[in-house]
């Protein structure tokens, strides 16, 4: 069902569930017709191929974050691990936010993850909006059985009576109204003949329950607004409460995993299965829904509602801003599919809620480039190095290993000659104590190429260092017999001037400086890094792979990517994925 690596299954409490649910046979007389459907559908079916069925619903009103990437890895993880399936559900029951685009971009980037949503030849990609016929049936049935009713009290009122989590609530004065007269009201409802917020349908449970999700939640609203798919055919949208279960049951789903806030709607979600299969509209057995808690990474907001206002506020630029915690942003900065599943693999499943520290997704990224990005080398803060004792308008070969992790790789090679590139840090005219890279009189190996013994510099007119000179030792390059016979203790790297290749390079950090940007009554605006993005002119090596999605690492500064947007290659820009070292365990 999906291409994914399947790495080694960790035992959580959700494949003990699993494991048990398979050796009672708890599933083992569910019949599948080949589709989504109620009980009269599926009774026509065999038994279903999947050994369980899990789903990831995402709602098509923004981007994908790194808190759905973990819903996704586990659902149809489990599905992979078991032999199962995992739906692709969009819960498109809101149509004043949902829009075409973000489901678009919600399939890319499932896709992008390497997961697939078939199973043998089912499609098994859905939309709650395929279900509202069979939603309206189900309420009909519950309402002639007595178990729901239209209440026309505003919303005003249904918050006054609906209690406290320490006072009960009190009955609407509709809740007892004849079956047939709210029958007519919902269907009133739902063919346009009454305003927004005058009337809703509710579930007749317990307005003295402990649980304030089971006093009569609402089912249905009145929403004259059209919809992305069914456009006006509607005007009445069930809330998630009721169309989550309903979406379960007719899709077959085994094991609806949810994260903890919907813990507390568990005892309505099984309130209306039961009710459901009991009035013969679902089959059983049903599916169970299971909790755990949700990702909470430090330096990040995941809030769909901040990530649209940093958005539109001109904060970032766009969803895709490698700054987000978006899937899109964090793909465009540098993060592969395989990094970002491992990160979740790391991650485990518990009930119990933490916060994560964002240099653990970090570490995921170095640990999956580091064996197949190719090493190149980059001057990002450039100084010239003069070869005074170089010939002039002489250049020669030297070569390095693409990944010193992979022989099969073969080797790169680039050029030498009398003017380089290097970093100003490499270079101190008064060095501190244990300084060993290039200041006058200091000798050090020019990384791959030769030594060199350093003369001094060249300032301008205010003092700043526009050249470093040295001369090279001639018998001491790298790979030839004899150039070890000198000992130095520093390596600096360069580039041959004359060969460079200019790029734009932007070094992305933390959208914010704060671990917790949106705790407590924090502004999370107040909290944003004001050197999250510095973008510089730098050089970069001759020959070095400037392509969409081919990660690089840059010797002694980290992993870059070219930008997917921005990047040409006669203007080169890359991106900073990350530092070769936690930076900011330093700053702590």
């Amino acid at each position: 069902m999906t291409s994914a690596p399947s790495p080694a299954p960790v035992s959580n409490f959700l494949r003990t569930i699993i494991d048990n649910d398979l050796a009672q046979g708890r599933y083992a007389d569910k019949r599948w017709a080949g589709k989504p459907g109620p009980a009269s559908v599926q009774a026509s079916g065999d038994s279903d191929p999947a050994r369980i069925r899990t789903r990831f619903p995402p709602e098509p009103n923004g981007y994908l974050h790194i808190g759905h990437a973990k819903s996704i890895c586990l659902n149809f993880g489990l599905a992979r691990d078991y032999l199962g399936a995992c739906h692709l559900r969009f819960d498109d029951t809101n149509p004043e936010k949902e829009e075409d685009e973000y489901v678009n971009a919600i399939i890319e980037m499932v896709e992008w993850l390497d997961f697939d949503w078939s199973y043998g030849n089912e499609n098994n990609r859905y939309f709650a909006s395929d279900y509202f016929d069979y939603m309206y049936q189900f309420a009909r049935a519950l309402v002639q059985a007595g178990l729901a009713y239209v209440d026309e009290q505003s919303a005003d009122e249904m918050r006054a009576t609906r209690g406290t989590l320490t006072e009960k609530g009190s009955n609407s004065p509709w809740r007892d109204r004849p079956a047939d007269e709210s029958l007519r009201l919902l269907d009133e409802m739902r063919d346009g003949k009454h305003p927004d917020g005058s009337m809703a349908l509710r579930a007749k449970i317990d307005m003295e329950s402990p649980n304030i999700n089971m006093r009569d939640p609402v089912m249905y609203r009145i929403r004259h607004v059209p919809h992305h798919r069914t456009g006006d055919r509607w005007c009445i949208y069930p809330m998630y409460s009721w169309a989550h279960p309903v979406e379960d049951a007719l899709e077959g789903i085994t094991h609806s995993i949810c994260t903890l806030e919907f813990e507390d709607q568990r005892p309505f979600y099984d309130w209306i299965l039961n009710h459901l299969a009991d009035l013969g509209q679902l089959q059983r057995p049903l599916p169970r829904q299971y909790e755990f808690a949700r990702l909470n990474l430090s330096y990040v907001v995941t809030s769909k509602r901040k990530l649209l206002q940093l958005v539109r506020e001109g904060y970032v630029n766009g969803w895709d801003d490698p700054r987000l915690p978006t899937l899109a942003g964090l793909r465009r900065r540098g993060y592969t599919p395989a990094s970002i599943r491992l990160f979740c693999e790391r991650l485990g499943v518990s009930k119990a809620d933490s916060r994560i520290d964002y240099s653990i997704l970090e570490q995921a990224l170095r640990d999956d480039l580091d064996p197949i990005a190719a090493r190149s080398v980059a001057v990002l803060d450039p100084v010239k190095l003069v070869l005074t004792n170089y010939p002039q308008g002489k250049t020669e070969i030297c070569h390095a290993p693409r990944n010193p992790h992979d022989p099969e790789a073969g080797r790169r090679e680039f050029p030498l000659s009398r003017e380089l590139w290097i970093e100003r840090d490499d270079f101190r005219e008064e060095p501190p104590k244990k300084y060993f890279r290039l200041f006058p009189g200091n000798t050090v190996r020019l990384k791959y190429g030769y030594i060199i013994h350093c003369t001094g510099c060249v300032k301008d007119e205010s003092g700043n260092i526009i050249e470093v000179h040295a001369e090279y030792l001639p018998d001491t390059k790298s790979g030839t017999p004899g150039s070890d016979s000198v000992k130095v203790k520093g390596n600096i790297t360069w580039i041959s001037a004359d060969h460079a290749i200019s790029a734009e390079i932007r070094l992305y950090d933390r959208l914010f400086s704060d671990p917790h940007p949106d705790s407590g009554d924090k502004n999370f605006l107040d909290a944003i890094n004001p050197d999250s993005c510095s973008t510089i002119q730098g050089w970069l090596e001759p020959g070095t792979q400037l392509t969409v999605d081919t990660p690089l690492q840059f010797e002694r500064l980290g992993y870059f990517v070219a930008d997917r947007k921005d990047s040409t290659p006669e203007k080169p820009v890359l991106n900073r994925s990350v530092t070769l070292k936690d930076s900011w365990a330093q700053r702590k």
